[in-house]
């Protein structure tokens, strides 16, 4: 997540509509997180995002007089805490004061909150005065074939069971398992481009709820793009499980890990590889049990 800090700026600061998405793309595609505007590597998996913050949650937009928009955030209600999804300002504008008015009113008096900080220096410090503590390292993982089928070849993915999911199902199970209510996402998850809702099942019945889905960057990228692991279960089969699911339909995959989750390592030695890191931060309390959870960055 970009951020823009400093002295106090003469941005306004309202709730965006749907006629400012365009205005947001071109933001986060100056951040590096969108293509530009006519300029899809494959399929377009942030528009539908950024229509979804819009439409369902708590986005908001920052206006400077003659210039229209220049920053971007969302706050997402994700059952259990409110997560900030995105906070991007226009890197022509960093360092006049919009950040911080922007993350005030994004997040209001709710709590808990979390969100993921970026490496830009900036970041970190703006959350922890908003009242979050840094909590762990989180490493946004990629691997190809050859990884997949180790982790499909482990004995302990092979001890399981990877089946299609009815996302009803899904909702129900992670509203049991963790006490978070995520139907308002429901309709997101299961347009995304390439959704792929499955189950992973042990002995005892369902023991993971994910989705694959497609990613931007181009024809065969997938990404595991979370996964709820039941509580009490053994944590790295059903990982391994879910990489074997989501890698058969493409040929690479990106998975976000949390550093204190006992498939990392497990992981690594398989070949994924680090291509990039936030920092999750969480406060007052810290609703989410990092080996419960492989998040997705903007929804948790």
């Amino acid at each position: 997540m970009a951020i823009g800090d400093g002295p106090r700026g003469a941005a306004a600061v309202r709730t965006a509509t749907p006629d400012d998405i365009p205005a947001i793309r071109a933001i986060l595609a100056a951040n590096g997180n969108d293509d530009p505007a006519g300029q899809l590597r494959g399929p377009d998996v942030v528009g539908p995002y950024v229509r979804h913050l819009v439409a369902r949650h708590r986005a908001m937009v920052s206006d400077l007089p003659g210039t229209g928009v220049v920053a971007f955030g969302a706050v997402a209600d994700v059952g259990l805490a409110w997560h900030l999804a995105d906070l991007f300002v226009d890197p022509a504008r960093l360092g006049r004061g919009i950040g911080r008015p922007l993350l005030t009113a994004l997040y209001g008096g709710r709590q808990p909150r979390t969100t993921f900080a970026s490496d830009d220096p900036r970041a970190l410090p703006l959350y922890v005065r908003a009242g979050m503590a840094a909590r762990w390292a989180t490493l946004y993982l990629r691997g190809g074939p050859s990884a997949a089928r180790l982790a499909g070849a482990d004995p302990r993915a092979r001890a399981l069971e990877v089946v299609d999911a009815d996302p009803d199902d899904l909702l129900a199970l992670e509203l049991a398992w963790t006490g978070a209510d995520r139907s308002a996402d429901r309709a997101y998850w299961t347009t995304m481009s390439g959704s792929d809702p499955f189950l992973v099942r042990d002995g005892d019945g369902p023991v993971a709820a994910g989705y694959g889905r497609d990613r931007q960057i181009g024809p065969a990228a997938r990404a595991l793009d979370r996964l709820v692991l039941r509580p009490g279960a053994e944590p790295v089969g059903p990982v391994l499980a879910a990489i074997a699911r989501c890698i058969a339909q493409g040929e690479t995959l990106d998975v976000t890990v949390p550093g204190p989750h006992a498939a990392l390592p497990v992981l690594l030695e398989l070949g994924l590889r680090v291509e990039d890191r936030d920092v999750y931060c969480a406060g007052p309390t810290d609703p989410v049990d990092a080996e419960r959870l492989l998040p997705n960055g903007g929804l948790l």
